[in-house]
């Protein structure tokens, strides 16, 4: 069977769509989700209703959708997360979609979660740790695969706002014949992004954040 597996969506529809294209091709026929599909961008109930009809899905938890369920407070991040958080959570209406995810999926010895350990830990190709099994993970929103103790840990990357370059969308693919994963990345139509931003009034501190992830 080949996987997709998808992580940190934040709401950004047109990202989805060219994945989802792309993992058709591709012959997947089930697919993972770690979390964080909604918040930072415009497009919350669109990504949820898509991922929600996936074949073969898995989804588990993430932080954001503890925030937009109330079940993390958004007072405690930090200004510019507290204004996405206001902007984009008006267009949120699906919480049924988000209540009650699993917060971890075993497949093939690999935990597949949102993050190693503490809910909110972001895990780079550098942190140094020491796992205790195999995982796969997304929330740092960088993609790589590394060895930390003779164990391995994939991040697909982010899906929606990818932190080295937010106009181009990352996941991976999963072959279960060997258990091999393969990373991937495409670009998508940044720009029509940004401008509904600008049409459902995002603060200039938004739009800028992502502007300046994007070499011009």
């Amino acid at each position: 069977m080949r996987y997709a597996i998808l992580s940190d969506i934040h709401a950004n529809v047109d990202a989805l769509e060219v994945v989802l294209k792309d993992t058709k091709e591709q012959g997947c026929t089930h697919y993972v989700c770690l979390g964080d599909v909604v918040n930072y961008g415009p497009w919350n109930d669109e990504c949820l209703e898509r991922v929600a009809a996936l074949p073969g899905l898995v989804y588990v938890q993430g932080n954001h959708e503890r925030l937009f369920l109330g079940e993390e407070e958004i007072g405690r991040e930090i200004p510019l997360v507290q204004d996405f958080f206001t902007a984009s959570r008006r267009s949120f209406t699906r919480a049924d979609l988000i209540r009650d995810l699993p917060r971890s999926f075993e497949l093939g010895g690999f935990t597949f979660t949102h993050t190693i350990g503490e809910e909110n830990r972001r895990i780079y190709p550098d942190t140094q740790i020491e796992p205790d099994r195999d995982y796969v993970i997304g929330h740092s929103h960088h993609q790589f695969i590394v060895e930390r103790a003779g164990k391995t840990i994939v991040n697909p990357g982010s899906l929606g706002q990818n932190r080295r370059r937010v106009d181009r969308m990352s996941y991976a693919l999963l072959d279960t014949e060997g258990f091999r994963f393969e990373l991937r990345e495409s670009p998508y139509d940044f720009d029509r992004l940004a401008a509904e931003m600008r049409a459902r009034g995002y603060p200039a501190a938004c739009i800028d954040y992502y502007l300046r992830k994007v070499p011009r």
